[in-house]
């Protein structure tokens, strides 16, 4: 896996799982991979165990992916957040966002 990879798969049923790194490099594509993925039926998790790194570029793509569901009427609950998101999450004040 090079280091500017990220995978988006449907592991089960309503639960995207993303793996590899959600960076400045990959973040825009994530987010374009994910809301399409949103758009093409009724996802309700995404699971972040897989990821291995991501940055403030990685939280953004999540938090918007998130408001992309509400306008769809999808809540996203994320879960397996990577403990430096979970961190920058917490120092931005939405730590919540990890269910």
């Amino acid at each position: 896996m090079s280091a500017a990879t990220f995978r988006l798969n449907q592991r089960e049923p309503g639960t995207l799982g993303a793996s590899g790194r959600l960076t400045f490099e990959t973040a825009a594509a994530a987010l374009e991979t994910i809301t399409a993925a949103l758009a093409a039926g009724r996802i309700e998790q995404l699971d972040l165990a897989e990821v291995e790194h991501s940055d403030s570029a990685g939280l953004a793509c999540v938090l918007a992916a998130q408001a992309h569901a509400a306008r769809l009427g999808q809540p996203l609950a994320v879960r397996n957040m990577p403990p430096n998101m979970h961190a920058l999450a917490r120092v931005c004040a939405v730590d919540a966002l990890d269910s």
